[in-house]
């Protein structure tokens, strides 16, 4: 059974930088894609970034230029680097693992930016 836990989420000043990090066990790392979604209060979970099996990357015209995601395979772990963050990145960001089909689901981690 995949599990996800994410870790890094906070309280900072717009401006600032945090680092997120999602750490995998079961299944097979190396093969999948993962992601981070985020979502704010009334709104839909809208994607961030993804990194796909062969390491080809992928983001949202929001954090483009501000995050970067990355993976150490040995580790099992996915990051998600975020600069010059803004208020509107408050959300609880959650990270995604995606193999044969099926998706799961880490609990997600608190982000908040304040102005």
């Amino acid at each position: 059974q995949v599990q996800l836990v994410e870790s890094g989420g906070g309280l900072v000043q717009a401006g600032e930088s945090l680092r997120l990090a999602c750490a995998a066990s079961g299944g097979i790392f190396s093969s999948v894609s993962m992601g981070w979604y985020r979502q704010a209060p009334g709104k839909q979970r809208e994607l961030v970034a993804s990194i796909s099996s062969a390491g080809t990357t992928n983001y949202a015209d929001s954090v483009k230029g501000r995050c970067t995601i990355s993976r150490d395979i040995a580790k099992r772990t996915v990051y998600l680097q975020m600069n010059s963050l803004k208020p509107e990145d408050t959300a609880r960001y959650y990270c995604n693992l995606r193999g044969l089909g099926v998706d799961y689901w880490g609990q997600g981690t608190q982000v908040t930016v304040s102005s």
